[in-house]
């Protein structure tokens, strides 16, 4: 497993799908010398994702013999799909940059703030169910994906309380400001400041 050295932080957004907080990511990142690591997925892209950009897509036979040569620093599986994030891409992120940032699924999250505690920062970005199903007909989501997000938007609900900060996407720019403010305070004074 990667050791952290001393100035090296990761940020995580998390949260359910359609909050934004991919978005949000992006925008936090431009205010900051940040560099994103992006995961690895079984997953098919949906029409408006690239390659390199928002995942890197690879088949399952790939998939699987990367986790057999252990190289995801954490893997989970959901609905079916591998999701993963390499090692080897992280220690890259961070031979070039002290403050890297991850988009991931509670699972995921949770796996890395185990192994590297106070290292990380998890921002869990939120929208109310409707708006949810909204921002994702908006972007032609079909049928079936959006219900297959709905059926976990619970659970992923369920972990904003274990976030170390909680915001509600209502106003992306506000939102990215509010984030962008906490990171600020964070690496000033590297101590954790009240949520808002």
């Amino acid at each position: 497993m990667y050791q952290i050295k001393e100035k090296e932080k990761i940020f995580i957004y998390t949260g359910p799908d359609g909050s934004g907080r991919k978005t949000i990511a992006r925008m936090v990142a431009t205010a900051f010398d940040m560099e994103t690591v992006l995961s690895y997925t079984t997953r098919p892209p949906r029409h408006y994702e690239q390659d390199g950009r928002d995942y890197h897509f690879v088949n399952e036979a790939a998939y699987l013999k990367m986790q057999e040569q252990e190289e995801f620093l954490e893997s989970v599986e959901i609905d079916g799909f591998h999701y993963g994030i390499r090692e080897e891409e992280i220690v890259k992120a961070f031979d070039k940059h002290d403050l890297v940032y991850l988009t991931l699924n509670p699972e995921g999250t949770e796996k890395l703030k185990k192994m590297y505690g106070d290292k990380v920062m998890r921002f869990f970005i939120y929208a109310d169910r409707d708006t949810v199903i909204q921002r994702q007909k908006e972007r032609q989501d079909n049928d079936a994906d959006i219900e297959r997000h709905l059926s976990h938007y619970d659970g992923t609900m369920a972990y904003k309380n274990s976030c170390e900060h909680a915001f509600e996407n209502y106003d992306l720019p506000q939102v990215s400001y509010q984030i962008s403010e906490v990171i600020e305070a964070f690496l000033e004074r590297d101590i954790i400041i009240t949520d808002y």
